[in-house]
């Protein structure tokens, strides 16, 4: 039962009432204990029940609390009401939010933290001062505050030498935080009362952040949320990612399920795939748009490849040409162009580099040509790093229909089951680069490359003309691959 200081309160505030820090003491020390009474009273918001048993794990006292989720299930915005429950209901305490980048932590867990406080009860928003990167206890600012710091491998010292009586350590995107800082964190860890909160998509089968929870198990107080069980996440876009990657591919397992992912399923495209489409006796469609994409040879060793893709098929062998400059590469599209019956509705080149410069004399020659910079954000959803990642994945989506078809191009099914992806500290999807792919000795995927341009016309906006000027959107296919 609430003690009859909480329940006055609780009048006052519904009242309009202006009560005093000094009122608030001990009604904050009694919700020590009551964290969950905490967030409902003062930040206004009910927990899911999942929230409340991480904020009860906190509360009794667990040194090690280890959170993995899919994602959107409310993560950060229970690190929030942890660090302002931890900092409003002890006395001598200090909390540090750290990510393992500046953005993770400055756009999101940092900022999250400020929004929840600016919409708490008034009584309780008094009492702090907001900075740029600190929140403070007006009345002792020195030694009571929410302090963000990046967890960077050049500097792992990011969580050492915090010392106060009560300290509550913090890690978004845990799988990200290099392991150097959690060694560096041991000191700060030696308070009577100190706490560690891990939380994060589960991105790596490896680290101190899957340690937690199997052979440090033991010793930390876990906890598991599936988007599918979460009534934060949609069921839409559960089933676009089911659908999209496939229930046992390792972008639903991590983005979906909130599990680590498999060590033996890091490539793209799977070569069944693949191969199931080399097999395929299919005719393209009838109505469906011819579209080519351009690869680019960026380096002496590259070739510069041309795909021709008509709907569901690619109806002949990549092109390729080596030792071309920008203006023989142009001829030889060209030439291309000129003698195909069926002329492309759109030429996508990777303008990268020497790009730029051949899509500026296909436009001059009246060719449908626009310019695309992979290295750019992706076009639909934040779950992929740039618009190259994206690409690949739309790619093996097409691939999984029955009725698509590929030439019988052996360069071509060798790139496309060779190129990995892995996931940024954030969670999201990243392709192996044509540089991370020299480096182990892989041939740069310039037929594979040219293919997934192909899929280009939803990309959002192209680039075209000598200055690299925006053309505007080319088209938009939310719901699949042109």
């Amino acid at each position: 039962m609430e003690g009859d200081s909480v329940s006055e309160q609780r009048v006052a505030r519904a009242s309009g009432a202006v009560v005093s820090p000094d009122f608030y003491e001990l009604p904050l020390r009694e919700m020590r204990m009551r964290p969950t009474f905490f967030v409902e009273a003062m930040l206004r918001v009910k927990p899911d029940p999942w929230q409340s048993e991480v904020l009860e794990a906190v509360a009794r006292g667990d040194r090690g609390v280890s959170i993995r989720s899919g994602h959107g299930v409310g993560k950060t915005s229970c690190l929030s009401w942890l660090a302002l429950w931890w900092i409003g209901t002890h006395h001598h305490a200090k909390v540090i939010l750290t990510a393992p980048t500046s953005a993770q932590l400055q756009d999101a867990l940092l900022p999250e933290t400020k929004a929840w406080l600016k919409q708490s009860a008034p009584d309780f928003r008094d009492m702090f001062n907001v900075k740029a990167d600190r929140i403070e206890l007006e009345r002792d600012p020195e030694r009571n505050f929410i302090s963000a710091k990046t967890s960077r491998a050049e500097q792992p010292d990011a969580l050492q030498g915090v010392h106060a009586d009560n300290v509550l350590l913090i890690c978004d995107e845990a799988s990200g935080v290099p392991e150097q800082v959690y060694e560096s964190a041991g000191g700060s860890m030696s308070a009577l009362n100190a706490s560690m909160v891990l939380a994060g998509n589960p991105v790596r089968s490896s680290g101190y952040f899957y340690d937690t929870f199997h052979k440090l198990a033991d010793s930390w107080s876990t906890f598991h949320v599936s988007c599918v069980d979460s009534s934060r996440v949609s069921k839409e876009y559960v089933e676009e990612c089911r659908l999209r990657y496939g229930e046992e591919s390792n972008v639903y397992r991590v983005r979906v399920l909130g599990e680590f992912p498999r060590g033996d399923d890091d490539t793209v495209i799977p070569q069944e795939l693949v191969t199931e489409a080399i097999s395929r006796d299919v005719e393209p469609t009838q109505f469906g748009p011819t579209i080519w994409g351009v690869d680019v040879a960026r380096f002496g060793a590259d070739a510069s490849a041309l795909c021709k893709r008509k709907g569901n098929a690619v109806t002949e062998p990549i092109r390729l040409w080596r030792n071309l400059d920008t203006m023989q590469l142009t001829g030889a599209i060209k030439a291309e162009y000129d003698s195909t019956q069926e002329k492309p509705a759109e030429i996508f080149v990777d303008a990268i580099g020497l790009g730029a410069g051949v899509v500026d004399r296909l436009r001059e020659l009246e060719l449908p040509a626009y310019g695309i910079n992979v290295a750019e954000s992706p076009a639909m959803g934040t779950q992929y790093l740039n618009l190259r990642s994206e690409l690949w994945y739309k790619a093996k989506s097409w691939l999984e229909g029955r009725d698509v078809r590929l030439p019988r191009d052996a360069t071509l099914k060798s790139e496309l089951a060779t190129v990995r992806y892995n996931y940024t500290s954030s969670g999201r999807v990243k392709i192996e680069s044509k540089g991370e792919l020299k480096k182990r000795g892989v041939a740069s995927p310039d037929s594979a490359d040219a293919f997934v341009l192909t899929f280009a016309s939803d990309a959002g906006t192209a680039l075209g003309g000598r200055a690299g000027k925006r053309l505007g959107k080319i088209k938009r296919n939310l719901a699949g691959v042109v």
